[in-house]
């Protein structure tokens, strides 16, 4: 299967001739969930942003549907498919619910209150929360308004940065429910996302990032019961867990 997504050999930085990103390759399928986890400062969101545009690579490819995207500005890599959710900043407050959505399909084509009714299918409080203000919805909201106005293109890739960010665990549990949910509509996502465990539950693979490089992939399973994984990002009950002479699988 040709991936939808390939990034190979990209460093980019916010700083000329300093790079965050150091040499890291990425892919992803159509249809495909992929988590991107790693400590504060491992390139997370960096990655994200390269991918979309908002960061232009110093170095290396971005394919996308089989053609270098690296360099586009993320106008230009809307129209080929591609939305990102940022974790600040990702709605209009002084607008309402209806009227972020009706944003987000700026560049669509077809019937805007069919792909409305979609959104609100997929997310119930929206529609009920329709006519407010999205400025004073809750933190959970926010992000299920998000992502319904990135949905709002049907793009074939959906870029999450830390949708979890600063949210109550329950709100947590309700955002990674819509965000299964919109897989289960054959959506490729990638999750880029500081609740490592939560990730790697609903992920079918992910890229452990360390100081800029992709320093371990596998499938979510696999990077779950990795041993070193679990004692630098899925907590503590795994520090007593596995002897010292475990060999880990790390990516060279």
């Amino acid at each position: 299967m040709t991936n939808l997504l390939e990034v190979e050999n990209v460093f980019a930085g916010y700083v000329r001739d300093f790079n965050i990103l150091q040499g890291i390759n990425f892919k992803i399928a159509p249809g495909e969930l992929v988590a991107v986890i790693g400590p504060n400062g491992a390139g997370k969101s960096t990655l994200a942003k390269a991918i979309f545009g908002l960061l232009t690579p110093n170095q290396g490819k971005i394919i996308f549907k089989e053609k270098n995207i690296a360099g586009l500005k993320s106008n230009q890599i809307v129209r080929q498919g591609m939305c990102y959710v940022p974790q600040l900043s990702n709605v209009f407050p002084s607008l309402s619910v209806e009227e972020n959505l009706e944003m987000g399909a700026f560049i669509g084509s077809g019937s805007l209150q069919s792909r409305i009714k979609q959104v609100y299918a997929m997310f119930p409080v929206l529609a009920n929360r329709r006519r407010q203000r999205a400025g004073t919805l809750s933190g959970g909201e926010r992000q299920m308004l998000a992502m319904g106005r990135a949905l709002m293109l049907n793009p074939d890739l959906l870029l999450l940065d830390e949708p979890s960010a600063a949210l109550s665990p329950m709100l947590v549990s309700s955002v990674f429910e819509q965000i299964q949910a919109i897989h289960q509509t054959g959506k490729a996502i990638v999750l880029v996302e500081q609740n490592a465990r939560k990730a790697l539950e609903m992920a079918e693979r992910g890229y452990v990032l360390e100081s800029g490089r992709d320093a371990r992939e596998g499938s979510g399973k696999e990077l779950l019961n990795d041993p070193k994984v679990g004692e630098l990002y899925l907590g503590a009950a795994y520090r007593n867990t596995y002897p010292s002479s475990v060999t880990f699988r790390v990516k060279e």
